[in-house]
């Protein structure tokens, strides 16, 4: 494979996405000129603006220069307007992954994919790469706060990126490690069976380079069939995992694992590797993420509890079980989470961090397939909190269907209420929250931004 080409000027349609934003500032970083567009004003658009990317609000043809390559997601649809005059004019089109891959070309490409956990773990490595003085180049979906961004570009050979499997855009990656953390089925709309999803993860372990490592969770039965498959292609493998949640012996056993409301932690062995582990963010998903990146970082060079102590400096991801404030004992906490599994590993942190006190959450569903798909196991999994409240469905990049809504799952959950408008939900979920009480917003979408409906509440409340 020839080494990609980078090229002097991009535009970015929908730049103010996670993704999209990083592959933005990422590109700059490397000298190119870089503008883009989205519908609305937003922090992210301020934020690039400060690191000298041009960028539009509205999407309108007159945006694009004619001499720029067309940086594109899977959710930009073809009658952008910008996207159909680059069409016009035959200039290149390319996929926000391929474009990333552009900014990574030269470096040891570290992959992070998984249905559940990729910002998480992308993000712990990357921080404990720093934290030993590698000076990894970063592109995470989410803002790390102890960068103030998702996207970095360093001064070492190392580049730590989140591999995303949901258009299977991760095959135009070839890396030198990489961390499946699950291979738990979504994306249904697209892969439309298990044996499909997993298929596409099979082929993201054949992009390796050559002597390259694959890093997968023995506790999880999709990543164990892929761990089987990658071994019988010859790859080199590793698994990781507790010895009484995994079908094998995994190749890196934890034991001894801790969650507390202030943080995590566990003792790890790897043959004759061994370190224990300290994390200041609670969750035994993260202590199963912290080990996945930990493996990674002896990959690249490091002693064990040289980098067990660097992943003790990471101390979250925007958006991942991120406090929000509090009013008096309430405390409001945010989170991604919008497939069932992640929604039941949230609730389960947040009663951790809420000890006696309620767990109330407010959760926005995040499409419209995925409502219909996993509608029963929703419910199940926010039966986990004492009071809940959902939102309508935050479509994304699909038009609605006849007969899906929220209440597919409302109607599933005891006690559950539905209020379409999200800020009304917000305010509903506050005065639920009793004093000692955690309140979660959760979802994928526009949730994160009802923080202040929940807090001026509380606020009203105590007045």
């Amino acid at each position: 494979m020839s080494e990609p080409t980078l090229h002097d000027r991009y535009h970015l349609i929908g730049i103010g996405g996670a993704g999209m934003s990083v592959v933005a500032e990422l590109l700059a970083s490397r000298g190119a000129i870089v503008e883009g567009s989205d519908r609305e004003e937003s922090a992210v658009l301020e934020h690039l603006r400060s690191v000298g990317v041009r960028t539009f609000v509205g999407h309108d043809a007159s945006h694009l220069d004619a001499t720029s390559v067309v940086v594109v997601s899977t959710a930009i649809r073809d009658d952008n307007p910008e996207l159909a005059v680059a069409r016009e004019r035959g200039q290149a089109v390319i996929h926000r992954s391929q474009a990333l891959a552009l900014a990574a070309s030269g470096m040891r490409f570290v992959g992070v994919a998984g249905a559940h956990g990729k910002t998480t773990t992308s993000g712990m490595l990357a921080i404990a790469l720093s934290a030993c003085g590698l000076d990894p180049s970063v592109a995470v979906g989410g803002v790390l706060p102890q960068l103030g961004t998702g996207a970095h570009l360093g001064g070492g050979d190392v580049f730590v990126a989140e591999a995303d499997e949901s258009d299977g855009s991760f095959l135009n990656y070839s890396p030198v490690i990489e961390i499946v953390t699950n291979v738990e089925p979504d994306h249904l709309d697209r892969y439309h069976s298990r044996e499909e999803f997993e298929e596409i993860f099979v082929e993201f372990a054949r992009r390796l380079v050559p002597g390259g490592l694959l890093v997968t969770c023995a506790e999880d039965e999709g990543a164990v069939r892929l761990a089987q498959s990658a071994r019988g292609e010859g790859l080199r493998v590793v698994t990781y995992g507790r010895v009484d949640r995994s079908p094998h012996t995994p190749d890196v056993v934890i034991s001894d694992v801790r969650d507390e409301a202030h943080g995590a932690g566990a003792s790890l062995t790897w043959g004759e590797h061994a370190a224990s582990l300290t994390l200041r963010v609670p969750g035994e998903h993260n202590v199963l993420n912290a080990t996945a990146a930990w493996v990674a970082g002896i990959e690249c060079g490091l002693e064990p509890q040289v980098i067990a102590d660097g992943l003790g400096e990471f101390t979250g991801a925007a958006r991942r079980f991120e406090a929000r404030g509090h009013v008096g004992t309430r405390r409001l906490f945010d989170d991604y989470a919008h497939h069932p599994t992640e929604v039941e590993a949230a609730i389960r942190e947040a009663q951790v961090v809420s000890g006696e006190g309620e767990v109330t959450v407010v959760f926005q569903p995040h499409l419209y397939s995925r409502t219909r798909i996993f509608a029963e196991r929703f419910a199940q999994a926010l039966s986990g909190a004492n009071h809940v409240v959902l939102t309508g469905i935050y479509g994304a990049r699909e038009d609605p269907e006849p007969g899906v809504d929220s209440t597919l799952i409302s109607s599933r959950v005891e006690g559950a209420s539905y209020v379409e408008d999200m800020h009304e939900a917000a305010r509903l979920a506050a005065t639920l929250t009793p004093e000692g009480g955690v309140c979660l917003t959760m979802g994928a979408g526009s949730i994160t931004h009802c923080a202040s409906d929940v807090l001026e509440e509380w606020k009203r409340m105590e007045a």
